[in-house]
């Protein structure tokens, strides 16, 4: 049986989206010398596209990252982002141009005549849910749909009822309301902990009880308990001597530990303030239905099951894993990667990568594995998967080797293996398919796969794009010459991916 923190519900995928005229990442001196803002430089350079809006401007050093939004009449194209890497001198040195030719499509002379009110009522229906977590959220945006483009209603809710929890995202035409594309989503997944070990931690005294409320990171981190039912978050963890040893304790002393940690790693490491970079508010609930083998973010939250005992014990126990879901909170906040295909693949893989190099730098027992410490509690030395050896829990080490079938939205677990791999060689070290690769470090592996993360990916990269991605963020961050950027691109000859 295929194993992942995810839902099993299999995408059902009628259109995908053509990025048509995309060129990638380009880098070098792109542009001359300019004074002018570095919004302006990089819409001058991208300019015979079309119409952007700025999403954002960050200090990189003595550089500016911007990330442009394609619209027409105001109106996003959806997955068309552009960024670019503006020198100190005003020299454009690096752009990803995902930026999508839609001038004159025959689609677009259609205007929208569904209301967004029977967009979101389609969608109910398509979905069969009336109770929702998080209401569904209707945003109209181009949708491109081969060699045309059409308006669409991007609609995303989260539904807890029914056998898994589900967040799926549905793309319907504004005119006809035919279903252009859909699928789901959800990213699954002191007292003393899971693991049995005494730990400390932060809470709040209010009159004489005392709470799973940590005011110290960020805008709070907050554990709650769903006392093995299905409505969320649940009430705030209490209690009234501050010690949590209870073995009803242990799940949530691990979910408000680990994400104390996980916020930790992120803002020591890289500057990064809660997963959208503004100090967001950390929220667990655990103890999630009865004997539930996953856990999932939402949207808003981590929610976490007590595992049967035998498959799984309590999910929140693994750092990796509480890492791992908090990570594709920073990807919806930074790249965007659409959960389908090769971009989820790399959304997958990379919160694989990121919830590791957290296991090295703020937990205590690293390894290349994920989810070992809390699959299979009877049997030891196992994982839901092995980075080092993707094959030994059937995942693909080598794009040759990829699923091109439509499960699990198109094969994002199944194929994360192959950038896990590439991540391993880059991180560790090795020989692959008669490539040998000189490891970096754990430490620079998550440097660059976060830069290549937060500056150079778009909602529709492919395998193509994040190596480019990576090896443009080596090259930034130790040179372009050097062993790391080297190593980077090596990686990738070694999985295949070119």
């Amino acid at each position: 049986m295929k194993k992942f923190l995810a839902t099993s519900l299999v995408a059902s995928v009628l259109v995908v989206p053509t990025v048509v005229g995309a060129e990638g990442l380009q880098a070098g001196k792109l542009t001359k010398a300019s004074s002018e803002p570095a919004a302006t430089i990089v819409k001058d350079f991208v300019n015979k596209k079309g119409d952007f809006a700025v999403q954002n401007v960050e200090k990189d050093g003595s550089s500016q990252i911007v990330r442009l939004q394609q619209e027409v009449d105001g109106v996003p194209v959806f997955g068309s982002v552009v960024v670019g890497n503006v020198a100190k001198d005003g020299t454009l040195k690096a752009v990803v141009n995902d930026a999508i030719n839609v001038k004159g499509k025959p689609g677009l002379a259609k205007k929208a005549t569904l209301s967004e009110k029977k967009a979101i009522k389609l969608y109910q229906k398509a979905i069969k849910a009336s109770k929702f977590e998080v209401a569904p959220k209707a945003e109209l945006v181009i949708y491109p749909v081969k060699d045309d483009a059409v308006y669409a209603y991007k609609i995303t809710s989260t539904v807890l009822a029914g056998k898994e929890p589900s967040r799926w995202t549905y793309f319907i035409d504004a005119n006809s309301g035919k279903v252009l594309n859909k699928f789901d989503q959800l990213a699954h997944a002191t007292g003393t902990d899971v693991l049995g070990r005494s730990v400390t931690f932060n809470t709040t005294l209010s009159g004489s009880t005392y709470y799973l409320q940590d005011t110290t990171r960020g805008k709070g981190i907050y554990t709650y308990d769903a006392k093995n039912r299905t409505s969320l978050p649940g009430t705030l963890w209490a209690d009234a001597d501050n010690v949590f040893n209870a073995t009803y304790d242990r799940a949530a002393v691990s979910a408000h530990v680990n994400a104390a940690k996980t916020y930790d790693f992120y803002k020591n490491t890289y500057g990064r303030n809660s997963y959208d970079n503004a100090g967001a508010r950390l929220n667990s609930s655990v103890h999630y239905s009865t004997s539930y083998n996953n856990a999932f973010w939402d949207g808003t939250k981590m929610v976490y099951g007590d595992g049967d005992g035998s498959t799984f014990t309590y999910l929140s126990g693994a750092l990796d894993v509480v890492a791992h879901e908090l990570t594709h909170a920073v990807t919806e906040y930074s790249a965007g990667l659409v959960y389908q295909n090769e971009s989820g693949a790399i959304n997958e893989a990379i919160s694989d990568i990121m919830g590791t190099v957290a296991e090295y730098s703020v937990g205590s027992n690293f390894d290349w594995l994920v989810g070992e410490d809390i699959y299979t509690p009877g049997v030891s030395g196992d994982a839901l998967r092995s980075m080092s050896n993707p094959a030994a829990y059937g995942d693909p080490d080598h794009y040759s080797k990829r699923y091109t079938g439509t499960q699990d939205n198109g094969g994002v677990h199944t194929n994360s293996g192959i950038v896990n791999k590439a991540a391993y060689l880059l991180g560790n070290g090795g020989t692959h398919t008669g490539v040998t690769v000189t490891g970096v470090g754990v430490p620079k592996l998550g440097a660059i796969y976060y830069r290549a993360l937060t500056v150079y990916l778009t909602p529709n990269s492919n395998f193509s794009s994040l190596r480019a991605a990576v090896v443009q963020s080596a090259k930034d961050l130790y040179g372009s010459t050097s062993a790391e950027a080297t190593a980077a691109a090596k990686s990738f000859d070694a999985v295949g991916v070119y």
